[in-house]
């Protein structure tokens, strides 16, 4: 889609108030664009001032400002990739890709409400955000429209880099918040903050190379544990540290708690993204990682091997679908479902010690349904398990190994 087929319409622009945003809605709004700016309240930690951001989109030329409190929305999915497992390639958590879910579904919401049907967006043409936003429009409303100013070569034209738009908004009067640039990007929400660009492209660049946002590196944390006691009721965290609390009240909590004892620096080194190329980012999700380990004691607990082998493989398949821009379409929905049914077995007290980075299991207590037994386990204590039992079950194993041998399938020797 091309700018100059949205000349006399409305459209919905997701704006975050940076560079970008105020740059695209000026240069629309020139060409005859009515733009309606939403701006997502999604608990972003390194800019707060969501009104400062609205009143920067009505002055780069919106019809409109508006934003919307996510929050709770995101606290929500964050407990649910959480219980899922759900990290990319088995290294970070989806913190940006499930926040842009989110936000592309309320937004949509929004625009049903004011009759416009073309969403934009200011992803680029190289990473994954633009994927997250075209298919996430499609699946849940196939009418609209996307239009990505970083694929329509008008635009690309008009700005050839980060230079050219200050220059063009300082011409138009647009307040933009103009700094030296920072040695790398940041993408910040509640569940955690997605650094890359800039210094960490360079492999010569470690995790603790970031400054982070919620807390401190794990080499600047105390030299002592901090015990946490984390209550679930069928997956989802009802208590921290002996307090009632909801999704959201967790996690801003969580995120202090963790964030002061260095939990949650992530470093995939490069990541295999979406449209085909490797990128490299650093990390930092403190409660989600918090929330993410003492869930992973619990079902250590509660599943047996069988389900606990199904159990990691939906946590793979989540982590990618979620990456992708996939997580709410049927093969999603299906583990999702897989998922909740493990859940209801999730209910019980996991308490863990945190320690520069680390989170380290403690105790367990209250959990009804628990298959760990301490009699059955023990080496001391034979109680329900007769050692001799085990002598038909071998030869039953014997039986096939056997066959190999003598077959000479067994190549070592």
């Amino acid at each position: 889609m091309q700018a100059h087929e949205l000349i006399g319409q409305t459209i919905a622009f997701a704006a975050s108030g940076g560079l970008d945003s105020c740059t695209i809605t000026r240069w629309l709004t020139d060409m005859g664009v009515k733009v309606v700016a939403i701006t997502l309240n999604i608990g972003q930690p390194d800019d707060p001032d969501l009104e400062a951001v609205r009143q920067r989109m009505l002055a780069s030329g919106a019809v409109e400002a508006v934003v919307l409190d996510g929050r709770a929305l995101l606290a929500d999915e964050g407990v649910l990739v959480a219980q899922a497992g759900a990290k990319y390639e088995g290294q970070y958590w989806n913190t940006t890709g499930i926040a842009r879910h989110m936000t592309t579904k309320l937004m949509l919401a929004e625009m049903k409400k004011r009759g416009i049907k073309v969403l934009s967006h200011g992803a680029t043409g190289r990473g994954n955000d633009q994927c997250r936003f075209q298919l996430v429009t499609h699946m849940l409303e196939p009418d609209f429209q996307v239009y990505a100013p970083w694929r329509d070569q008008t635009f690309l034209d008009a700005f050839g880099g980060r230079k050219e738009m200050i220059d063009y908004c300082q011409s138009k009067n647009v307040p933009i918040k103009v700094s030296h640039k920072k040695p790398y990007s940041t993408d910040s929400n509640m569940l955690g903050l997605t650094h890359e660009a800039g210094k960490l492209e360079s492999l010569d660049e470690g995790a603790f190379a970031i400054d982070p946002e919620f807390g401190v590196l794990p080499t600047q944390a105390p030299d002592k544990l901090e015990r946490v006691e984390i209550k679930f009721d069928k997956g989802v965290p009802v208590e921290l540290n002996g307090k009632k609390v909801s999704p959201l009240e967790f996690f801003n909590e969580a995120n202090i708690i963790a964030g002061r004892n260095g939990v949650g620096i992530a470093d995939h080194l490069v990541e295999n993204r979406f449209v085909g190329i490797k990128s490299r980012g650093v990390y930092e999700q403190p409660g989600l990682e918090l929330l993410g380990a003492t869930f992973k004691y619990l079902t250590q607990l509660v599943l047996d091997r069988r389900a606990h082998k199904f159990y990691t493989q939906i946590s793979l398949l989540l982590g990618e679908q979620v990456y992708q821009g996939y997580w709410y379409d049927p093969c999603s929905e299906a583990a999702k479902a897989a998922l909740k049914h493990f859940c209801q077995f999730c209910s019980g007290t996991i308490a863990v010690d945190l320690y520069k980075g680390n989170v380290i299991f403690a105790a367990a207590k209250d959990a009804p349904n628990m298959l760990y037994n301490e009699e059955a386990a023990s080496m001391e204590k034979v109680g329900e398990y007769n050692h001799a039992d085990t002598e038909g079950f071998l030869k039953v194993l014997g039986v096939s190994a056997r066959i190999l041998a003598r077959q000479n399938q067994i190549t070592i020797k």
